[in-house]
């Protein structure tokens, strides 16, 4: 379960890279919105959609310094480190479809009983 582990940190830091670069897009479409706002005739429109971009930029931005720092603590076996990403899976369920293969993997893993046990393992001093 170790190398289960291991992936499962891995795939959460690339998710949440993802997430990441999914932020920056929508803050350089926020950017672009502002720069219409500008013109007369899209004042409004332009100011609008900028704040919708900017408001999903920073949940985007949000949720993949989660994953990385999930999946960062996943893989360095800190002892909340499970339990962070077992919440974190929940939310990926509904994130199609990609979110949701992680999340019925990351689950599978998290949850089996040797998991526990190597993490409770870890939060005793003695590293897996």
């Amino acid at each position: 379960m170790k190398q289960h582990v291991a992936l499962v940190g891995i795939l959460y830091m690339l998710g949440g890279g993802l997430a990441l670069l999914v932020a920056l897009s929508l803050a350089l479409l926020g950017v672009g919105a502002l720069s219409l706002a500008s013109a007369d005739a899209a004042r409004l429109a332009g100011r609008f959609s900028a704040v919708v971009f900017f408001s999903l930029a920073g949940v985007c931005l949000a949720w993949g310094l989660a994953n990385v720092l999930a999946g960062r603590a996943l893989r360095r076996w800190h002892p909340l480190a499970r339990l962070a990403a077992l919440v974190l899976s929940i939310v990926n369920l509904f994130i199609l479809p990609f979110g949701t293969a992680l999340s019925v993997y990351s689950l599978w893993v998290l949850l089996h009983d040797e998991t526990r046990r190597l993490f409770e393992a870890g939060s005793q001093g003695a590293h897996p």
